[in-house]
């Protein structure tokens, strides 16, 4: 319609100027131009409608005839049949997918590496304790799809320690899907969600990436009260919601497979060594990753936000972590807050966890075998993992609290804009952190643990860090030895994201 406009002003502009008596032939000859000059434009426009979406100047044809698309650069045309049982083709077929014709998907991740200086000889390598040590832990490729504008994909690939290869039970690549689920969005206030799901127990455990992170190691309640990283298979709901002007709620709630709390021979995967590490649906024995039993387990988390830069959330997890035949459950209830103000934040997180009969025999066991096994509701005693008899523990308990200050020296700046200008910031990081993996052992078994962390990171970009920290660790464990020990660390690490 602009363009209309536009030609009609420059006839009326060309008729204006023309005298009125004049009629020569130099005005035919520009009129004649004139009008042939529309007919190219009306052309012109005819032909662009004809190669508009929904228009199309030719019927659509096959995914599996015509040439091969330029994979990454050609898109999928609105009116183009779709991939089928009934498409003809072979081997040319692989390229008449969907995301090929019409690419959706977004790929990124993060990486990081890290140098470790122990004290004592306590990093676990299979040969005896080490006192210091490479590792480039993580690598974990994000892949990210908008399939329409209601339904979005996302996940993550979790790749740990990736130098190793597999070659036996001992040296196997720890590689898994971290998490991936589909979205339908309904309103900001409730949207759909299923798949493999992070689950929001606490708020660490949906925010643990490593270029996220002030300091190399996460908090030990993130490591053995809530496992970091746990998710498991599900489905549910999640949104926010708007109760004051500058006020949000925000929740999640799933129904999930649940927890993983035994071995096949009824041996407790909760101990002090690991916490609940060992009862995450990734380390589960049964096939395929199924439930062990017909329970479901539920988890949710409310989080309220009176004010920008304040946050309170209050979180929990129930299910049973029994086989068939047994009714133990596991419960993981946590707060967690989050307070920032110009350049300090105070961040931190408490975790209770209960395993009720965690301690005792499940019915249908067979530890010991050949022997006798326990009696269902006996007092298990010599379990690996567990100090003092090796009683595997009902109750534990942990919480961190980290106080984090970004600051850049104008004298850095001025010697050097590019590396110390706008977007690049240093952090002073102090965290501590303090777990009892077994409340019910009043003499401090493996898991009863203290650590005072402080470090100072350099981020370059918000994306990419580099980090220092020195680790005062007056009550620690050696996994080597399985003893208690008085320890420290000093840990250098980068990460970024990609």
């Amino acid at each position: 319609m602009r363009r209309w406009s536009l030609l009609g002003a420059l006839m009326i502009c060309v008729l204006l100027v023309v005298p009125a008596w004049a009629e020569d032939k130099a005005l035919e000859d520009r009129v004649k131009k004139l009008e042939e000059s529309v007919q190219q434009f009306k052309e012109h426009e005819r032909q662009e409608r004809e190669r508009e979406p929904g228009l199309p100047s030719e019927p659509p044809s096959e995914p599996g005839i015509g040439p091969l698309p330029e994979v990454g650069k050609e898109r999928r045309r609105e009116m183009q049949a779709p991939l089928s049982f009934g498409s003809t083709g072979s081997g040319r077929l692989v390229y008449a997918k969907p995301f090929v014709a019409a690419p959706k998907a977004v790929v990124g991740g993060y990486m990081d590496i890290q140098y470790r200086s122990q004290r004592k000889g306590s990093i676990e390598n299979g040969y005896g304790g080490l006192t210091n040590n490479f590792d480039q832990q993580r690598f974990v490729p994000f892949i990210f799809a908008d399939i329409t504008e209601h339904v979005k994909f996302a996940s993550e690939i979790e790749i740990e320690h990736g130098i190793r290869e597999e070659g036996g039970p001992d040296r196997e690549l720890e590689f898994g899907l971290e998490f991936a689920h589909i979205d339908y969005l309904v309103k900001e206030p409730f949207n759909l969600r299923a798949g493999i799901l992070l689950l929001p127990i606490g708020k660490f455990n949906l925010l643990h990436d490593s270029p996220l992170n002030d300091l190399t190691d996460r908090p030990l309640v993130s490591q053995l009260i809530i496992p970091t990283t746990v998710a498991e298979t599900g489905a549910g709901f999640y949104g926010t919601i708007y109760p004051g002007r500058i006020s949000k709620v925000d929740y999640e709630f799933y129904v999930t497979t649940g927890p993983c709390g035994y071995e096949t021979n009824g041996t407790p995967n909760i101990n002090e060594a690991t916490g609940t590490r060992g009862a995450r649906q990734r380390k589960c024995a049964a096939d395929d990753g199924f439930d062990i039993n017909n329970g479901k387990t539920v988890v949710g988390r409310l989080a309220y936000s009176p004010v920008l830069g304040v946050e309170v959330a209050a979180s929990s997890y129930y299910g049973n972590a029994a086989p068939f035949a047994n009714y133990n459950p596991l419960s993981i209830t946590a707060i967690d807050w989050t307070l920032q103000r110009g350049p300090f934040e105070l961040i931190g997180e408490a975790a209770w966890a209960y395993a009720r009969g965690n301690s005792r025999a499940i019915s249908g066991n067979t530890i010991g075998a050949p022997g006798p096994a326990p009696a269902p509701g006996m007092l298990l005693t010599g379990i690996g993992g567990n100090s003092g008899l090796g009683i595997p523990p009902q109750r534990m308990n942990g919480l961190y609290i980290q106080g984090n200050y970004h600051f850049m020296p104008d004298f850095l700046t001025k010697l050097s804009p590019k590396r110390f200008g706008e977007g690049s910031t240093f952090t002073a990081v102090v965290r501590y952190d303090r777990v009892n993996t077994n409340q019910d052992n009043t003499a401090g078994g493996f898991g009863d643990l203290e650590q005072i962390s402080f470090g100072l990171n350099y981020r370059p970009v918000e994306d990419a860090v580099f980090k220092m920290s020195y680790q005062y660790q007056p009550m620690a464990f050696n996994p080597n030895t399985s003893q208690r020990i008085h320890d420290s660390a000093f840990v250098i690490s980068a990460a970024t994201y990609f």
